[in-house]
């Protein structure tokens, strides 16, 4: 808990930071929200920190998982956000496949290149079923989709950039989940991992890219377990 204090406090103070700069174009409440969708997210994903009992068993974090991925689709059926609205729809925007392709194969390349020059030792079964499903079912709902949703909210005014319209929620959601991964608290002190960020944070850049450009959550749930799994099956 002290961990996601820690992150809420810094999506909190960059924000308002942010917000700062242009006032017009930013919601307070909706950042407010935002920081919410983050502990809840974190709260489920550790079974209340551990006050759930983990009736899945299991070396994996199958129940956290399938709790947070509920949550975030729960969420996302609220009349406040919407399936579509979200990126949580089959539907493509028309003509983007042909400029989101390309991206999708720099992604794999570089989780391919990172798979090479980082081999780990054997895999189980449940490791390699784990990677294949639950990253990116419950990942990208959330960080490129309610979380995306709630920040572009907080934060309206856009810069046009490799044909999406970029705000201040695309960074920031890219941000987090690069701390998820990367941040944390344990035996008294705050620890942080740079090579963790730059790996997590890079790619989640071309996730959202896609998502945005896109409209849809399908390519970029297909790459991230593409990406947690490729290393495990190569």
């Amino acid at each position: 808990m002290i961990g996601l204090g820690g992150t809420l406090a810094i999506l909190l103070v960059l924000g308002a930071l942010v917000g700062c700069t242009d006032r017009q174009r930013f919601s307070p409440r909706w950042l407010l929200i935002a920081a919410l969708l983050v502990a809840v997210n974190d709260g489920l994903l550790t079974r209340a920190y551990g006050l759930l009992p983990d009736l899945m068993g299991g070396e994996w974090n199958w129940q956290g998982k399938l709790l947070a991925l509920a949550a975030t689709l729960a969420i996302a059926a609220s009349p406040a956000l919407g399936f579509r609205r979200v990126g949580l729809t089959i539907a493509q925007e028309p003509g983007s496949l042909k400029a989101a392709l390309p991206v999708a194969a720099l992604y794999c390349a570089f989780f391919a290149v990172i798979a090479i020059a980082f081999q780990g030792g054997r895999s189980s079964g449940e490791e390699i079923a784990f990677q294949l499903t639950m990253p990116g079912l419950e990942e990208e709902p959330f960080y490129r989709g309610i979380l995306l949703f709630a920040l572009d909210r907080a934060f309206t005014s856009r810069k046009r950039l490799l044909g999406v319209d970029w705000g201040w929620g695309a960074v920031l959601s890219c941000f987090l989940f690069g701390m998820a991964h990367a941040f944390g608290f344990s035996h008294g002190s705050f620890s942080f991992d740079p090579l963790t960020m730059a790996l997590t944070a890079i790619p989640s850049f071309i996730a959202v890219w896609i998502r945005l450009r896109t409209g849809s959550l399908i390519l970029p749930i297909l790459l991230h377990n593409f990406g947690n799994s490729f290393s495990l099956l190569a």
